[in-house]
């Protein structure tokens, strides 16, 4: 069977985005409480690497479908879920990379659409939030996914964000998405 192929990010506006969303049906793992099963002896790396007992998953298309049953429990814990099994899975810092993003708009009217690394499209706002915390490497900005998921924004991505930022010239840098303002680093 072929792999399904992924759009063009750069070729999109972000309403054509926005319906690609719409589209993207996911499972209701928040609705499935089977008893846990046990350890999926799967790791996502912090790049986005996934991994099944020490060896690199090279099927994007497998992948794409492990994080769609990919939940966080309320103790902070990550899990692949079905409706009769629940499985324990070690993620490293992040379960999705933003490695792409395509902005519209300006200031207050600006809208961030991002490209995670399954190929799944978030646009940040009020439900997406941007937040940025400091690390040993730097600032690492994270973008809530869905249920407690984030995705860890990519170096280069966030280089834009920081462009867009300073191109805003406010009193404290950040940037807005679908009516929401993101500070870019922490706060004071």
């Amino acid at each position: 069977m072929p792999m399904e192929e992924l759009p063009d990010l750069a070729g999109l506006s972000l309403s054509e985005i926005a319906t690609l969303v719409e589209q993207r049906r996911l499972p209701p793992v928040e609705q499935w409480n089977p008893t846990h099963c046990g350890d999926s002896e799967m790791r996502i790396a912090r790049d986005g690497s996934w991994f099944h007992q020490g060896s690199p998953i090279g099927r994007p298309a497998m992948v794409r479908l492990f994080s769609t049953i990919l939940r966080r429990e309320p103790d902070g814990r990550f899990v692949l879920v079905t409706p009769v099994e629940k499985l324990d899975i070690a993620v490293d810092d992040a379960p999705f990379v933003a490695v792409e993003m395509k902005a519209e708009g300006n200031g207050a009217a600006a809208r961030l659409a991002f490209r995670l690394n399954t190929g799944d499209f978030v646009t940040a706002g009020p439900d997406h939030p941007l937040r940025f915390t400091e690390g040993a490497d730097g600032p690492r900005p994270y973008l809530h996914v869905r249920g407690g998921l984030e995705a860890l924004v990519a170096r280069p991505v966030y280089y834009d964000l920081a462009d867009r930022a300073i191109a805003d010239d406010a009193a404290r840098p950040g940037v807005w998405s679908d009516g929401a303002f993101f500070p870019l680093g922490t706060a004071a």
